[in-house]
């Protein structure tokens, strides 16, 4: 937890576990035996194995169970793991609500950098807050495209 003003370190998942039913299972492979059929018909076998290959990495990814992270937060950066963050490689941060789970989302400064999202109880939200805000200024951030598809999708 917590060691000073100016440090705070926490543990959490690295994403948020979706709830999928019976139906969304039978809802992959419908999709992904209809878009099968549709390429042998069409003859796109290259088509073909890239579903196969979607459909297990996918199944892959909902079975796996998310590790725990170890993050420390600083006058340095954000360790994630071993994997340093320097807030100089960061424009803005800001923080974003899914559901009942909180996460900071920093947003970097080269254009097609990914942004880091990592997640916190909010508990920890206002130290957390306080020290990201003494060393990079807040914006309003959203959840982009590819997270909204992602959550529709439960993935």
């Amino acid at each position: 937890m917590a060691k000073s003003t100016n440090e705070i370190s926490w543990q959490a998942e690295e994403y948020i576990v979706r709830d999928r039913n019976f139906w969304w299972y039978v809802g992959l492979f419908v999709i992904a035996a209809g878009l099968c059929v549709l390429s042998v018909f069409l003859g796109w076998w290259t088509f073909l194995v890239l579903i196969i290959l979607s459909v297990v990495a996918i199944l892959i990814s909902v079975f796996r169970p998310p590790r725990k992270i170890n993050y420390i937060l600083n006058n340095e950066g954000l360790t994630e793991g071993t994997i340093l963050h320097k807030y100089e490689n960061y424009k803005a941060f800001g923080i974003l609500k899914e559901g009942s789970y909180f996460s900071a989302v920093l947003i970097p400064k080269k254009r097609f950098s990914l942004s880091t999202k990592v997640y916190f109880s909010e508990g920890n939200g206002e130290q957390i807050v306080d020290i990201l805000g003494a060393h990079l200024p807040m914006e309003e951030v959203k959840l982009d495209f590819l997270d909204k598809i992602v959550n529709f999708l439960r993935i």
